[in-house]
């Protein structure tokens, strides 16, 4: 309920896509993050897992504008999530790949069958588990998908082990995995895509917090975000479209070998 002794949301900036050079332009979910954590205006403050951010900001892009405003109570819990490990690129782009797997197109199925397997394959590594044994989330959504899923094994077997590194997996494998899988959901024939797309950025928040930390250093004064603008989230704010970072997504990294665009 509005209250009128409250700070108006007008001095807050409203959620929007794509970049913006100053709050009074708008704010893209991970500018108003950077805001409220007390760092530089930025889309990838340092406040924030880089993979994570990603997903934040992808989300953002590719939600509709009725529905943006739902994001908004997500923001502070953000800010402060970090981590080295691997383990957090790897489960957040396996979460992303199983939720896209079974409702993107077909078209879209094949990459997103080798980003699960791919991701398995990294866990089983870390974790010290045989490459073959997938975790159950894995087998059931390949198991929706049987055609791309026998396609992605041939095309995995192909590919030389040496040339995914950690480095590569993190600065390349895991943002193409994320940015189609977050691609395919927007424009899958789905009930709700922007429910789903709004869920997998709960679940990648879940994951960071699992497998990072929150770093106090990073979390500005209080952290809060004020309370009118969380509390009216559900009012649609429609937003003029602008500039967005709603590219098509590329093919996954030239690296696995050739033809990943050209799956079943």
């Amino acid at each position: 309920m509005f209250h009128h002794d409250a700070p108006s949301p007008a001095l807050l900036p409203i959620l929007s896509r794509g970049k913006h050079r100053s709050p009074r332009k708008g704010a893209c979910f991970m500018e108003f993050a950077s805001l409220l954590a007390g760092e530089r205006w930025s889309d990838q403050p340092a406040c924030t897992h880089p993979l994570l951010a990603a997903v934040a900001r992808l989300v953002n892009d590719y939600t509709s504008d009725a529905a943006r405003s739902r994001l908004v109570p997500l923001i502070p819990s953000v800010i402060g999530l970090t981590g080295d490990d691997l383990r957090i690129d790897a489960r957040i782009a396996l979460r992303s790949a199983t939720m896209a797997l079974p409702v993107v197109a077909a078209e879209r199925q094949g990459v997103m069958a080798v980003g699960v397997l791919t991701c398995d394959r990294i866990l089983a590594e870390l974790d010290g588990r045989p490459p073959g044994a997938l975790e159950a989330p894995s087998r059931s959504a390949l198991a929706r998908a049987p055609h791309a899923t026998k396609w992605a094994v041939r095309f995995v077997d192909r590919a030389p082990a040496a040339a995914l590194t950690a480095r590569r997996f993190r600065q390349q494998a895991a943002p193409a995995i994320v940015r189609n899988a977050v691609a395919g959901i927007a424009h899958a024939c789905v009930p709700d895509p922007d429910g789903l797309l709004r869920r997998l950025l709960v679940e990648s928040i879940e994951v960071c917090a699992a497998w990072g930390g929150r770093d106090p250093g990073l979390v500005a004064s209080g952290g809060q975000l004020p309370l009118q603008p969380v509390e009216d989230a559900d009012v649609p704010r429609v937003a003029r479209p602008r500039s967005a970072r709603t590219r098509p997504p590329p093919a996954l990294p030239g690296w696995w070998g050739s033809g990943i665009g050209s799956a079943p």
